[in-house]
């Protein structure tokens, strides 16, 4: 619940054991380059002030100097005037506690008092610890992306001083609209609210903001995932894949990478481009999704060799990589090879798009859908037992989630039973 500012002073004066201390919102004269001025809270004991920075630029024509509260002009005055009021009672709060101690603290030993414990209480603050973490990890992938959703909740904000409190139910359905606008598709401000989730249930175990305030939940913001359509190519589509002539030597190197991973159920670029020369031998191809993932032996089927001679006389010894993007990654730096596969992985996404109109394929080719198409493909073939082995899930119940995104046999054949009479 916001404070009511309306009628709320953003002065506070205290005698404090004969001398006045003094707690006021404040507009600093210092511009940054944008042409705004900071709010800070000043506080003043003996004559001497400090300031707290708030975190918020404001135009100065939207100050009101004789009220020391945002004007009706300013987007956000609503919002920002509850938090300075909010702000302001944390000192008043402070004062009145010192007084009762009976201690006489400088202005700086009142403002050391107040935030020195609170650098981690903001969401950018905690955020700023989940991206940490996620970097010591090594998951690259998702700091990535998480970053990105954090980003746009401390642009939406215009602050990086978001209190926890301050995302409830409102501010989150106002996000969404923003989100919006930003052309973000269903399941990505899905994901943008799953990553404020997170920082706020981490918030929550740290003692940094109260359960009671929550926003999550049945009678809340309900964080519902979209059902997305998984296109995958037919087989036809990749025959003509597979038989597309007069392609450029980038064009037949994204089509054979993309084909690489078809023929393995999919392999993810990242683990694809990792592969050596090494790992195939007896027929075999031995890899790692990841390092702690164990390994899988697969047979290679007969349409892979062709690829692998193609790139055979580029081989420089038996480490080597099968595929070139690898050849000069740092692999002590995670973050090289990340930039690597992203690189690489935006690179076949560009001459896909060309394979695709020589083969006279109307689908949007990506390496993503590579596994796409294997399940929509192999449908229910293949035991889900054995696709969850090959498309290296950790539980089975992923499995079949994810394909019955292509088995549609025995709702054809129903809807053929009614209609064809």
């Amino acid at each position: 619940m916001y404070l009511c500012c309306t009628k709320f002073d953003y002065r506070y004066n205290l005698n404090f054991k004969g001398m006045a201390s003094n707690a006021k919102i404040v507009i600093r004269k210092k511009v940054n380059k944008e042409g705004l001025y900071p709010l800070a809270v000043r506080i003043t004991k003996n004559r001497k002030s400090t300031y707290h920075y708030i975190g918020h630029y404001v135009d100065l024509k939207d100050w009101d100097e004789n009220k020391l509260r945002l004007k009706k002009s300013n987007s956000n005055s609503v919002r920002l005037n509850n938090l300075l009021a909010a702000k302001l009672l944390e000192v008043n709060k402070a004062l009145v506690d010192l007084q009762s101690e009976k201690k006489d603290y400088s202005a700086n030993q009142i403002k050391e008092s107040l935030y020195s414990e609170s650098k981690s209480s903001t969401f950018y603050e905690v955020a700023k610890d989940f991206l940490s973490e996620l970097e010591l990890n090594k998951k690259l992938s998702q700091l990535s992306t998480d970053k990105a959703r954090v980003n746009h909740v401390i642009n939406f904000y215009k602050s990086t001083q978001l209190t926890f409190q301050e995302i409830d139910e409102a501010f989150l359905r106002k996000f969404k609209i923003y989100l919006n606008k930003l052309n973000l598709s269903e399941r990505s401000i899905v994901n943008n609210l799953v990553v404020i989730r997170t920082i706020y249930n981490r918030a929550i175990k740290t003692g940094i903001v109260d359960r009671k305030f929550y926003p999550f939940g049945s009678n809340k913001i309900r964080i519902k995932f979209p059902e997305t359509e998984k296109i995958g190519l037919t087989k036809k589509e990749i025959k003509s894949f597979e038989s597309v002539k007069n392609l450029t030597r980038n064009e037949i190197h994204a089509r054979n990478v993309w084909l690489f991973s078809f023929y393995f159920a999919g392999i993810r670029a990242a683990d694809l481009l990792k592969i050596r020369w090494s790992d195939i031998y007896d027929g075999r191809l031995h890899y790692r999704m990841n390092k702690n993932s164990k390994l899988l032996s697969l047979k290679i089927p007969e349409k892979v060799f062709p690829i692998l001679e193609f790139y055979i006389s580029e081989k420089q010894n038996k480490d080597d990589f099968v595929f070139p993007e690898m050849k000069k990654a740092d692999f002590k730096n995670a973050k090289d090879v990340y930039a690597k596969t992203k690189t690489a992985t935006k690179k076949f996404n560009k001459y896909l798009i060309e394979v695709a109109k020589k083969a006279k394929v109307t689908k949007k080719v990506t390496m993503h859908i590579t596994r796409h198409s294997f399940g929509h493909i192999s449908e229910d073939k293949i035991p889900i037992k054995m696709l969850q082995k090959l498309y290296r899930h950790s539980s089975v119940t992923t499995t079949i989630n994810y394909q019955s995104n292509f088995i549609h046999q025995d709702a054809d054949d129903a809807l053929d039973s009614v209609i064809n009479f």
